[in-house]
């Protein structure tokens, strides 16, 4: 079973590191809900199924949602393949 924590952490710090580092918002907005969800897992693995159930909901549903809905408003709601067809360039 330490295994399951083990190689969870793992992800959870990658997927930490991908926020700080990714350059396109919304993947830093998956990547923080792969941190919820992991520390979810690690809740369950743990035995406390109520506290990973409001893990599950609050950090990686609504927390997730909400960042969405911000970088929708604030404009940065953008991808790589918009940006070249805004730009111009041709994608095949």
């Amino acid at each position: 079973m330490i295994w399951v924590v083990t190689v969870v952490v793992f992800i959870m710090l990658a997927a930490a590191l991908a926020v700080l580092f990714l350059p396109n918002m919304i993947a830093a907005v998956v990547a923080s809900a792969v941190v919820s969800l992991c520390l979810t897992v690690i809740f369950a693995v743990l035995k406390a199924p109520d506290v990973a159930m409001t893990e599950a909901a609050i950090g990686a549903g609504l927390s997730s949602l909400i960042l969405a809905i911000g970088l929708k408003r604030l404009g940065y709601w953008k991808t790589d393949s918009i940006d070249k067809v805004k730009a111009g360039e041709r994608h095949d």
